[in-house]
């Protein structure tokens, strides 16, 4: 979070995928970055709701980059699968971080 804040960055965490999806409504972000690993629903079913609002409401794409652990090609198929456009496996190196940021954001972001 401080590595993207020191970027200009702003941050909003969130709790849970019930907290970023309520997020993700109120403040219409850049970016999503997702563990898949989270507790109760994951990362996976997030997206996919996510997709599914911006389909049903005709809304513009959030790019989205999964975080995770969950590092195998398997994992990272299943995680674009799921509409996510980038799938980074932890640790994260700062600077690929950054890179996969820039290839995925909104052209118009900060």
């Amino acid at each position: 979070m401080l590595m993207l804040e020191s970027r200009g960055a702003r941050v909003q965490l969130a709790a849970s995928a019930a907290d970023a999806l309520r997020l993700v409504d109120e403040l219409n972000p850049d970016l999503l970055l997702a563990d898949l690993g989270m507790p109760g629903e994951d990362g996976l079913a997030l997206l996919r709701k996510i997709r599914d609002r911006e389909s049903a409401r005709g809304t513009e794409r959030l790019p989205a980059i999964a975080v995770t652990a969950y590092a195998s090609p398997g994992d990272r198929d299943h995680a674009l699968a799921a509409g996510y456009d980038w799938h980074l496996p932890k640790p994260v190196d700062p600077d690929e971080l950054v890179r996969a940021i820039a290839k995925v954001r909104k052209p118009n972001a900060v």
